[in-house]
C-alpha cells in the first residue's frame, strides 16, 4: 500500500470517528508561481513539485485536497511535456483517484484524468493498464448519473482497446453495454421526488475560450479566448437550499449523484448573439422597474461552473431582488496558476469595461450593482479606471452604479486606494470587505514583496473617505475560495440592505465603528444581527413595493410570528427609512 493510500485511509477514518480535523494554513507564496515556471524550466518546475509534495507547510495538516490535486496535476503535466509517457500515465490515475477521492468535497469530476491516463498507455502499447484506467473511468462515471453520453462514449473506447488488445469476448461486452445504455431524464426530479427545485437564468459575458466538450460544465475551459462571448447560463437550486451555501453530492450523506432537488447545479450553458442577450435581458425588467441588476466577477482559481453556481446562489439568497450577471474571466482554475490568471486578469479588465458600459446602455435596469472577488478585482478596477477616465467622471456626477462592492480584493493597497479616487464617483457607494485571516492574500502579499493587499484587514486594514472599509475578519478564515463572504449570511444581509437603501454603515446591523487615523472605518461583528429574518423582510418589501411603516409591518409579520425577533428587525428597517 503507498503512502498516499495509507493517508487517504487514515483521513477517512479520523474524520468518521472524531469528526472534522483541525487545519493549518498553508504558505501559497511558494507554490503560485510553478505554473509559469512549467513553461520557462520544466525540469525544474517538475523537482520544485515533488519537493512540495512531501511539504507539510504547503499542504497543510491534514493535507489540503485542492492543493494536493493541484500540484499532482502540474506533476502529471510535466511528466507528459518531457515525454515520460508510462510515468505520466501512472501519474494521470494518481490525479484521477484523487479526484474520486475528494469528489464530494471539491466537485472535480475524475473521469478526464483517467481517459488521460488511458490514452498516454494506450501509446506506449500499455494496453492492459488503459483498459484498467477505462475501466476506472467508467466506475467513475457511472456513479454521477449524468444524463450525457460520457458513459456511452466510455464502453466504446473500452471496446476499441479490448480488441487492440486481441480480447473479442470483453470488446463484445463493452459494446453491449454502450449500445444498451439509455438516458435518463432531467424532468424526473419535478415528477418524482418529494424536494422540487427552481431554475436561474444566469447572464453571462466571458472571455475564455470554449473547450469544445459539449457539456454544461465543461463547457469553458479556462484558457483565453480572443473576445467576449455573451449567453445565459441555466442554475438548478433545490427548494430545501441553506442560505449562504452552493450544496454538491456528499459521500458522508451516501450522495454519489448530482441531483437537482438536492445540490446546486449548473444544467445549461447557451452563447447568445449580443441582441438576443440585451432583449431577453430587457424582459426581465419589463413591468418590474424596482428590480435590480447585479454583476458578480469571480476571483483567482475559480472555474465558469463554479462561477455561475455562486452567482445564482448569491442572488437567490438575496431573495431574487436583482437579476444575476456573471463576467467570468479566464482563471485556470488551479492553486498553482497564479500567475496566469494574473496576467489574464488584467486583460479581461479592459473587456469588463465594454461591458459594463454596454450593460448601463442596453440592459433595461434602472439600477446596477457590481461585486467583484478576490484577483477579479483586478479586472474591476480597471474597468472602472478606464470608465471613469473615458467620462472625466467627476465628485457630484451622476452615478453609473448604484453599489460597487470589492470581496477581498487582491490588490495594491496603494493602488487600490489610488485609483478609487478616481473611480468612486461612478458608484453611489463603493464598499470594501476584507479579512486578516485570509491566507490566500497573506500568500499574494509575500508574493509582491510583503506590499499590503486592499483585502487584508486587522492592522492592515485600508480605509479611505472614497469608500467604506468593512473588517470581516470575525466571521472566519478563509480557505482562499472566500467562503467567509458569501457562505455567511449576515454578510448578504449587508449587501441586501446596501441594495435596498444605500444604507450607510452606522446605521447598517451588525457594524461597529473602528477608527483608522482620521478616517472611519468597520468591524463586523457575528452576534446580534437577525441577517435571515432581515433578508427575507427587505426581499419581500422590495417585491411589494411597501412605504409605509404600516404597509411593511403588515407584510413582514406573517414572516416573522416571534414577536421579539420581529420588532427588532422592525428597529433595523425604521432606522434605514429614516437616513
Amino acid at each position: 500500500m503507498t503512502f498516499f493510500v495509507r493517508l487517504m485511509a487514515l483521513l477517512l477514518c479520523g474524520a468518521a470517528l472524531l469528526g472534522p480535523l483541525p487545519t493549518k494554513a498553508q504558505d501559497l507564496s511558494r507554490i503560485i508561481t510553478l505554473d509559469q515556471l512549467a513553461v520557462d524550466d520544466p525540469v525544474s518546475a517538475l523537482q520544485q513539485t515533488e519537493a512540495a509534495l512531501r511539504d507539510s507547510a504547503v499542504l497543510g495538516s491534514p493535507p489540503e485536497l485542492r492543493i494536493l490535486i493541484d500540484l499532482l496535476t502540474l506533476r502529471a503535466q510535466l511528466l507528459e511535456q518531457l515525454g515520460y509517457a508510462m510515468a505520466a500515465g501512472d501519474a494521470w490515475s494518481h490525479v484521477a483517484r484523487t479526484q474520486k477521492f475528494s469528489r464530494a468535497e471539491l466537485n472535480i469530476d475524475p473521469v478526464p484524468a483517467y481517459e488521460q491516463a488511458a490514452a498516454l498507455y494506450e501509446s506506449q502499447n500499455a494496453l492492459g493498464h488503459a483498459r484498467r484506467a477505462l475501466e476506472a473511468a467508467i466506475s467513475a462515471e457511472a456513479e454521477t448519473g449524468r444524463d450525457d453520453d460520457t458513459l456511452e462514449q466510455l464502453y466504446l473506447a473500452l471496446a476499441r482497446v479490448a480488441t487492440l488488445d486481441g480480447d473479442p469476448e470483453a470488446a463484445a461486452n463493452a459494446n453491449a453495454a454502450a449500445q444498451s445504455l439509455s438516458q435518463p431524464s432531467f424532468e424526473t426530479a419535478l415528477t418524482e421526488g418529494k424536494n422540487p427545485f427552481i431554475s436561474m437564468d444566469v447572464y453571462y459575458a466571458t472571455d475564455r475560450a470554449r473547450s469544445g466538450h459539449p457539456a454544461p460544465t465543461k463547457f469553458y475551459s479556462g484558457r483565453r479566448g480572443d473576445r467576449l462571448e455573451l449567453g445565459i447560463a441555466t442554475v438548478t437550486i433545490p427548494a430545501t437550499h441553506v442560505p449562504g451555501t452552493v450544496e454538491r453530492p456528499s459521500v458522508w450523506r451516501l450522495e454519489f449523484s448530482p441531483s437537482p432537488s438536492k445540490h446546486v447545479l449548473l444544467r445549461a450553458v447557451q452563447p447568445v448573439d449580443p441582441d438576443s442577450f440585451y432583449g431577453r435581458l430587457q424582459g426581465e425588467f419589463s413591468g418590474q422597474p424596482g428590480r435590480d441588476l447585479f454583476v458578480y466577477i469571480h476571483g483567482f482559481n475559480h472555474s465558469f461552473e463554479y462561477a455561475s453556481q455562486r452567482a445564482a446562489q448569491i442572488a437567490h439568497d438575496m431573495g431574487d431582488s436583482a437579476v444575476p450577471v456573471l463576467f467570468s474571466w479566464p482563471s485556470r482554475n488551479t492553486t498553482v496558476g497564479y500567475i496566469a490568471d494574473a496576467a489574464a486578469v488584467r486583460v479581461s479588465g479592459r473587456r469588463l469595461a465594454v461591458f459594463l458600459e454596454d450593460l448601463a446602455a442596453r440592459s433595461g435596469a434602472q439600477t446596477i450593482h457590481v461585486l467583484a472577488h478576490s484577483m477579479g478585482s483586478r479586472a474591476l478596477t480597471d474597468a472602472l479606471e478606464i470608465m471613469a477616465l473615458k467620462r472625466d467622471s467627476q465628485p457630484g456626477d451622476d452615478p453609473v452604479f448604484g453599489q460597487v462592492m470589492f470581496a477581498a480584493p487582491d490588490v495594491d493597497a496603494q493602488l487600490f486606494a489610488t485609483m478609487a479616487r478616481t473611480f468612486h464617483p461612478l458608484a453611489r457607494r463603493v464598499s470594501l470587505y476584507a479579512s486578516s485571516t485570509d491566507w490566500a492574500l497573506v500568500s499574494s502579499r509575500k508574493l509582491h514583496g510583503s506590499a499590503p493587499r486592499a483585502g487584508l484587514g486587522g492592522d492592515v486594514l485600508l480605509a479611505s473617505d472614497k469608500f467604506d472599509s468593512i473588517d470581516v475578519t470575525s466571521l472566519g478564515e478563509d480557505m482562499l475560495a472566500h467562503n467567509y463572504f458569501s457562505n455567511e449570511s449576515s454578510v448578504l444581509a449587508d449587501m441586501v440592505t446596501l441594495f435596498w437603501r444605500n444604507t450607510p454603515p452606522d446605521v447598517r446591523c451588525g457594524l461597529h465603528p473602528r477608527a483608522i487615523g482620521q478616517v472611519s472605518a468597520w468591524e463586523y461583528r457575528k452576534q446580534g444581527c437577525p441577517s435571515n429574518d432581515l433578508i427575507g423582510a427587505i426581499a419581500n418589501l422590495r417585491q411589494k413595493n411597501a412605504r409605509t411603516p404600516e404597509e411593511m409591518r403588515a407584510l413582514i409579520t406573517p414572516l416573522i410570528p416571534d414577536q421579539p425577533r420581529l420588532d427588532a428587525v422592525m428597529a433595523l428597517i425604521e432606522a434605514m427609512q429614516t437616513n
